[in-house]
């Protein structure tokens, strides 16, 4: 039987002034379906993605490390291109899976 990726969607929006209020709600998204679903990749679903800033890396990268301290792996799906050439030059598309389909 093929394990089903556990999803978290982002919002629209992910700037400065949205950043701490993003990382609480998708932290806790998280470890939601991090309990619910221990052996499968957690997807943080960039498709509804509209605007952001290098704000959005610091919200995913926390996410991952909550995620990593339960072992949890991270990946990416749907990120604007403009986001994935962005992660390439801030030089954390090593640290964020942008590979999910």
């Amino acid at each position: 039987m093929a394990l089903v990726h556990a999803a978290t969607s982002m919002p629209a929006r992910v700037t400065l002034a949205e950043a701490s209020a993003v990382s609480r709600e998708l932290v806790s998204r998280a470890s939601t379906l991090q309990a619910d679903n221990p052996d499968v990749p957690l997807v943080l679903d960039a498709t509804g993605l509209e605007a952001f800033d290098s704000s959005a890396f610091a919200v995913m990268l926390e996410v991952a490390r909550k995620a990593a301290m339960a072992r949890r792996r991270v990946k990416v799906r749907g990120a604007p291109a403009a986001m994935i050439d962005l992660a390439g030059l801030y030089g954390v598309d090593e640290l964020l899976d942008f590979s999910a389909a």
